[in-house]
């Protein structure tokens, strides 16, 4: 984690000569905020998400079965939460970056909402390292919630689309 400025300001130094002054203007914003919600999705998986997964796989613990997890079995965990959570925190982010290529608009995503909170559960069910609800529900949780906030970075910051107010005079007139 705290390397990631390092390794993004390498990733810039190798990418920038190729750039025009325009593509720079909006490589450097959407860099600070990619990496911005990466951190915060970490950190959410590190402080909210963690304690109860690890919680449950404590849980286990009778007074004859005691839970000895290793280091590496400790930080897989960690590790897996924190590059999930910095993973799905991406989404606004990703969402912007279709819309501004015309793949998906407000009115989309608005459709596709039921269609998107199952896939949230479904993929909060696939990386939840645990088996129970509640870590899955605090993946899925933020999931549809960034979902929201997708549709309304999409809609400040999406691709504008210009109509054409004749076709909508003929439209309303038939």
């Amino acid at each position: 984690m705290l390397s990631c400025p390092v390794i993004f300001w390498q990733i810039w130094d190798f990418v920038a000569p190729g750039l025009y002054r325009h593509e720079k203007r909006v490589a450097v914003p959407f860099t600070l905020l990619s990496s911005l919600c990466f951190l915060g999705g970490a950190a959410f998986g590190y402080y909210v998400v963690f304690p109860p997964a690890f919680r449950f796989l404590m849980g286990y613990t009778t007074e004859y079965l005691s839970a000895l997890p290793t280091v590496k079995e400790y930080f897989s965990l960690s590790l897996r939460l924190l590059i999930s959570f910095g993973v799905i925190f991406q989404l606004p982010v990703f969402m912007v970056m279709l819309a501004k290529l015309g793949i998906v608009n407000t009115a989309f995503l608005n459709k596709h909402r039921k269609y998107a909170f199952l896939v949230s559960f479904v993929i909060a069910a696939i990386l939840t390292p645990t088996p129970d609800i509640v870590n899955q529900i605090l993946m899925a949780g933020p999931l549809v919630i960034l979902y929201e906030v997708s549709i309304g970075a999409v809609w400040m910051f999406g691709k504008k689309i210009k109509v054409d107010e004749e076709s909508l005079d003929l439209e309303s007139q038939e």
